[in-house]
């Protein structure tokens, strides 16, 4: 590899990154939240709440003060909603120091704060020599170096990432931030998984996996679990105005504490799934698609109705409450996919 290869990732990068707004401030603040929400999901998802988010939480302070269920409000669409819990018990941590921590291992303390949201923070709000590994960083070091094992493996990984923090090792204070957002810049937008941008790459030459003709097969990855097709049945039971939902419970795996209309689940599509709680199906409203990991649903909204007393953890919710409560994302869809409000 020739000598300092990080020179032109970053004279690249000042010349052809993408103005994102997170990238117009050193606030630690509002890095995190853009981290934070940069999880798992895509930056064109994250655009659509980032300035919303901030305009609502100013600062770390308004974050923590807040009720969770309006933290929660401002969230729902972003999903993996364990991260906005996160966020709250971090900001309540932060408030708690008396103002956002300066050094990496104090970050790294923080809940929900993880080696990557650690080093992205501390080396673009305060400059620190803290190296990230993403899944768009790992693939780059992974090509650089063709890189013949399982990207998954914490060896592989201590690998790869001790490649870019040999570069972060090596560049001046003032360069240490826009290195860490060069390589994901890069990973997200010109080293992508299929098809990469080599042609544009300012580490062409220097790439291993390109010179072997293998780029398009490294990372290794081990093999994804098949994918899981089911149904998914919502009724749409009505009192007047007001519809059956119930909140899901503190201790359930998934939205906890989310609003939603009577549901069920399963391999095939049951009639009478939601029997057990007194529900008939009537008409069908609507249908829509849901994924999680490896699940695939399709999903259908019905007329529900009920039959006898409702389930004791069902109510009856009013427009005026629906519209302050924290929603479900699939009742969200659900209730998109028919006109029948």
């Amino acid at each position: 590899m020739s000598p300092q290869p990080w020179r032109r990732l970053l004279g690249w990068y000042r010349r052809e990154k993408r103005d994102l707004p997170w990238r117009r401030t050193r606030d630690p603040y509002r890095i995190w939240v853009s981290e934070i929400m940069l999880q798992q999901t895509r930056v064109e998802a994250v655009l659509g709440y980032y300035a919303r988010f901030l305009e609502r939480f100013p600062d770390v302070e308004a974050l923590a003060a807040a009720p969770e269920a309006e933290l929660l409000e401002a969230w729902a669409g972003l999903g993996y909603y364990r991260r906005a819990r996160m966020l709250h018990a971090a900001a309540k941590a932060i408030v708690g120091l008396g103002g956002f921590p300066q050094e990496h291992a104090e970050i790294r303390a923080l809940p929900g704060v993880g080696d990557y949201t650690a080093a992205a923070v501390a080396s673009i709000a305060f400059e620190l020599p803290h190296a990230v590994l993403d899944g768009n960083v790992a693939r780059v070091a992974a090509r650089l170096t063709n890189e013949p094992r399982d990207v998954s493996r914490p060896a592989t990984r201590r690998a790869l990432h001790a490649l870019v923090q040999g570069w972060m090792d090596e560049v001046p204070e003032g360069d240490r931030g826009d290195l860490n957002q060069a390589l994901m810049e890069l990973g997200a937008t010109v080293c992508v998984p299929r098809n990469p941008r080599c042609l544009l790459c300012p580490l062409a030459e220097d790439c291993e996996a390109r010179k072997e003709g293998v780029q398009e097969l490294r990372p290794v990855k081990k093999a994804k679990a098949p994918l899981e097709r089911l149904f998914l049945t919502v009724a749409l039971v009505r009192r007047g105005e007001r519809f059956l939902m119930r909140q899901r419970p503190a201790d359930e795996a998934v939205m906890p504490g989310f609003w939603e209309l009577p549901q069920s689940s399963g391999a095939v599509f049951d009639p009478d799934c939601l029997a057990p709680l007194g529900i008939e199906l009537g008409a069908k409203l609507g249908e829509f698609r849901h994924g999680i990991t490896t699940r695939a649903y399709h999903g259908q909204l019905f007329e529900g109705i009920l039959r006898g007393e409702k389930d004791p953890q069902y109510g009856w919710v009013g427009v005026k409450q629906r519209a302050e409560l924290p929603i479900s994302t699939i009742t969200q869809k659900a209730l998109r996919s028919t006109t029948m409000r």
